[in-house]
């Protein structure tokens, strides 16, 4: 199922007779930020209401249930913090093949400024787009074709996984009995984003659809969404959601960002099978998979799914950068307790092969229960590390 013409015509039409821009003229003129138009007021009253809405949502009266951080002293939950998930998710796509996970191969200030100018320029943005593109590409599930699907992971990472971790960051910030811990929680909130959107990026200079549908949709959304407690007891207690991200380490040697990766889980038990529960993990993949619940709140989960391979440019008429994933197997073995991730392993086809992490409370060094991880590359080189519980990331080398 796609957009047809006709609804593609009548969202150009709207857009065009609101942006003040003939929308005959919109397409294949080369629009690039330098022409873009800076004075459109319906730019600036977005802005406004974005704005308004996170200053609202911030400020809205919760309870102090804590859903998502119970402060256990083992698991994915020791290593849980803000500065930590930032790191996960800001700069998350370097895990994948077809980038460098290099610091140096990062232009945060032309990613700064290309994000920057899309924003402050959404209509423009999406007039080079296309109305009815942006609408069914980005927004809405209107087709199962992989080069348009660019609305699954708005929806999986940014609406559900980002108002998500905006929650369980205002569980931590209480946990720890910070003072307004809601406006601590969208600080880190937008941080992750923002960084996540410059990052992503990167060296690209001109249009780009893709944080406009992040910032002003989805993220939006999600923030709003999960600062109701009802959906939040909804996600906690019947979904039982929880981040199982990875424990992120720094490579001196290489000046490389290794094991970083946000990902979350979701899991829901089956009728008739007390000991059994349906899984869902998912970050840059998507692995559905059966949980064996054992004594003491333990639980052994085997999944499979796909994982993204290759991000690649779609080369569309627009000059609108879009980009497509091209996606490979994978499959893991998880062992978690009370929702805290214990240890995974995961292998799959991409840039490594298999992924081993031993999460803070599993291993003893003397006095200490440190998180080690090892990966096995495509090189058939080797990347451990070991992640202590009280820095946001840890230290890894490569091993040729």
């Amino acid at each position: 199922m796609t957009f047809s013409l006709d609804a593609k015509n009548i969202l150009n039409k709207f857009a065009s007779k609101h942006s003040g821009r003939d929308s005959a003229n919109s397409y294949g003129n080369g629009i690039t930020l330098k022409n873009m138009k800076r004075n459109n007021p319906f730019n600036r009253y977005l802005l406004v209401i974005i704005l308004g809405m996170f200053w609202y949502t911030a400020g809205k009266a919760q309870d102090s249930t804590n859903y998502y951080y119970q402060g256990y002293d083992y698991g994915s939950q020791r290593v849980f913090n803000p500065l930590t998930t930032v790191i996960n998710g800001g700069f998350g796509i370097m895990q994948i093949r077809n980038r460098s996970n290099k610091l140096s191969a990062i232009d945060f200030e032309n990613g700064f400024d290309n994000v920057t100018s899309n924003l402050l320029n959404p209509f423009d943005t999406i007039d080079q787009y296309g109305w009815g593109d942006f609408f069914s590409h980005e927004v809405f599930p209107t087709t199962l074709t992989l080069e348009s699907a660019q609305f699954y992971p708005n929806i999986y990472n940014h609406l559900i996984g980002g108002g998500f971790t905006y929650r369980a960051f205002v569980d931590w910030y209480q946990h720890h009995q910070f003072a307004k811990p809601k406006l601590w929680a969208f600080g880190s909130w937008f941080s992750y984003h923002f960084l996540n959107e410059i990052v992503e990026n990167n060296q690209f200079s001109g249009a780009n659809v893709d944080p406009i549908a992040d910032m002003y949709i989805f993220n939006t959304a999600g923030l709003i969404l999960f600062s109701f407690d009802r959906v939040n007891r909804f996600f906690s207690r019947t979904l039982n959601m929880q981040d199982w991200s990875f424990m992120p380490a720094y490579d001196p040697w290489q000046n490389t960002i290794e094991n970083n990766g946000q990902n979350y889980m979701v899991r829901i038990k089956l009728p008739y099978l007390d000991r059994w529960s349906l899984l869902y993990h998912w970050g840059i993949h998507g692995m559905y998979g059966l949980s064996y619940h054992r004594q003491r709140g333990d639980a052994i989960t085997a999944a499979g799914g796909l994982v993204v391979r290759d991000l690649v440019d779609t080369n569309n008429d627009s000059g609108v950068r879009e980009l497509t994933a091209t996606l490979i197997w994978t499959g893991g073995i998880f062992w978690d307790r009370n929702g805290s991730l214990l240890s995974s392993l995961i292998m799959s086809g991409k840039g490594y092969r298999a992924r081993l992490n031993i999460y803070p409370g599993v291993l003893r060094i003397g006095k200490i229960s440190p998180g080690i991880f090892v990966k096995l590359r495509e090189d058939n080189s080797i990347v451990t590390g070991l992640h202590y519980s009280f820095v946001p990331f840890g230290i890894g080398r490569r091993i040729q």
